[in-house]
């Protein structure tokens, strides 16, 4: 089972933690997210998710349905990173 951190931006931090989407999206895929906050910078944030395959999480992150669920989130997707752990 793989463990990312996934680090980006979003325009508001309250609207982000409190959207249902992330467990919408990830939990059918069999994922979880743990968020985390930047507590320098008002905007920066991550995850921890784990779950079944990284495969499986990079072939979902291309499709509309992610897509959506960013914007929804307020999701800068261009500063989206994903670290694995090793």
């Amino acid at each position: 089972m793989p463990t990312m951190l996934v680090i980006h931006e979003v325009e508001d931090v309250d609207r982000w933690l409190k959207s249902p989407k992330r467990e919408e999206v990830f939990g059918p895929l069999g994922y979880t997210a743990r968020t985390f906050v930047d507590p320098t910078d008002a905007r920066r944030v991550g995850l921890i998710v784990e779950g079944p395959a990284l495969d499986v999480f990079e072939q979902f992150m291309k499709t509309d349905a992610a897509a959506d669920a960013m914007k929804h989130d307020g999701v800068r997707a261009d500063t989206v990173r994903v670290l694995l752990e090793r």
